[in-house]
């Protein structure tokens, strides 16, 4: 069976587009909360703060044995005058056994209160699985101006490299297809920031740069193939020589594509707190990169070539001299 993309190819279009403004929508209203004031909710690396992780000992008797009931803890938060603050459960050994709180800046007496007043509510926690970590505004707004800077730079790499190896066509059209996957990755997360409380650090500006070279890769593949098969029969139709060289690398993209989502599945499942945002960011990246790379950035390349030839056509379309024969 053979895919004639081409064909349905304002499908493919109106998906994307359809996924990529549902995201912005998210994003303005994500702005205009009062508790996110962004985009994206930001998490304790962009905005400062305290983040505090406790977990409960399980090695004492009936210390784990009943849940974490997450409103007991956001009412002890509240009594010590954290109720804004971003509290979340974490998973331990298959149970959710910890609680992750991110808020403002806290002194030691602050931290040291709440720790108690917790502790209290439900059950001693292991010191040694603790973890609190603080973070300044300053840095936070460094790393954002970084991530954002790395962003355009590789931008710009790819943009110069995919013209030096094919054709200025060709580079606008993979960046489109880079901006196609960033955009729909930052706006499913603006949408899980707003519905499950997800937030983004200096692993999400990681994720996306990562993103950017899987997405190039794959449309690499493809553009080589096309260029390839032009060389060869360049008289053939462009919608036939893209379908084809689609079709040629359809097995490699997809083996490709599930062997990185299988090993990212795992590190969504059982890579813990810390890493399970990142990957989650990569697999929706990875995903959306092998679709805009069959799907948005070869059927583009096909529009603009056969508008192309068009405009060529009828530029050296005949003109009617019976007229000026007759004249004669």
């Amino acid at each position: 069976m053979k895919l004639s993309i081409n064909k349905s190819r304002s499908l493919w279009w109106a998906i994307s587009a359809a996924i990529i403004l549902a995201g912005i929508i998210s994003m303005v209203i994500s702005w205009q909360q009062p508790n996110i004031r962004s985009p994206l909710r930001p998490g304790l690396d962009f905005i400062g703060g305290t983040r505090l992780q406790f977990v409960r000992d399980c090695t004492k008797p009936g210390n784990c044995d009943k849940p974490i009931d997450i409103n007991a803890v956001r009412e002890v938060a509240k009594a010590q005058g954290l109720g804004d603050s971003s509290i979340q459960l974490v998973s331990e050994n298959g149970a959710e056994n910890g609680v992750l709180i991110r808020s403002k800046d806290l002194s030691v007496d602050q931290r040291t209160n709440l720790q108690n007043a917790l502790s209290e509510q439900i059950g001693v926690f292991d010191p040694q699985k603790n973890q609190i970590d603080s973070v300044g505004p300053t840095l936070g707004k460094e790393l954002f101006r970084s991530g954002v800077l790395a962003l355009i730079v590789s931008f710009i790499g790819i943009t110069i490299y995919m013209t030096f190896r094919f054709q200025l066509d060709y580079a606008v059209f993979a960046i489109v297809a880079l901006l196609h996957d960033i955009l729909i990755t930052v706006g499913a997360f603006s949408i899980l920031g707003l519905v499950a409380g997800i937030e983004v650090d200096s692993l999400f500006i990681v994720a996306l740069l990562t993103i950017t070279g899987f997405s190039v890769n794959d449309t690499v593949v493809i553009y080589d193939r096309i260029r390839e098969t032009i060389k060869i029969n360049p008289e053939q139709p462009i919608a036939e020589i893209v379908d084809d060289a689609v079709n040629q690398t359809l097995t490699r993209s997809i083996n490709t594509t599930l062997t990185v989502l299988l090993t990212l599945s795992a590190i969504f499942l059982f890579g813990g707190e810390t890493l399970r945002n990142f990957s989650l960011a990569l697999i929706i990246g990875f995903t959306m990169g092998a679709y805009s790379s069959i799907f948005i950035a070869s059927t583009l390349l096909t529009w603009w070539r056969e508008r192309g030839q068009s405009q060529v056509v009828d530029s050296l379309e005949p003109i009617d001299t019976s007229t000026s024969s007759q004249d004669s």
